[in-house]
């Protein structure tokens, strides 16, 4: 199963640009009114959680590989990333009130959109600490 943990730095990159799309998409469609966007949005969130998901379960395969330190900074990672993941899905099936046009289901929504794309932001930021160092801008 360690190899399935491998795949982690692949997938990682899918759900961060794809989830963080989906916001930009969001503000957009708000912004202009423009339906179109929100079709953007709600596909990139929806394609996002899948990726996040998939990315979730090989990070916890990776992160428990005997060759890993684990470490507080991991921790942090490892449930960030999947409180990540479970927002991100939670958006792309509150994506269906966007479809019914409920405006409480649009509310709920954006909540869960935003928040998804702030875990991920700062999920991704744990996880370039791990990989790159804290210092690494500094070098």
């Amino acid at each position: 199963m360690a190899f399935i943990g491998r795949f982690h730095p692949l997938l990682i990159h899918f759900p961060i640009a794809l989830v963080i799309a989906a916001a930009m998409a969001e503000v957009a469609a708000t912004a202009t009114a423009d339906e179109r966007w929100r079709t953007v949005a709600v596909g990139n969130v929806r394609l996002g959680a899948v990726f996040a998901l998939l990315a979730t379960i090989a990070g916890w395969r990776l992160a428990l590989a005997p060759e890993m330190d684990v470490s507080p900074l991991l921790e942090w990672h490892r449930w960030l990333g999947t409180a990540a993941a479970g927002v991100a899905l939670a958006a792309a099936l509150a994506a269906e009130g966007v479809r019914v046009r409920s405006a409480l289901g649009l509310r709920i929504y954006r909540i869960a959109l935003f928040a998804a794309a702030t875990l991920v932001a700062a999920t991704g930021h744990f996880g370039g600490l791990l990989v790159w160092g804290a210092d690494f801008l500094r070098s």
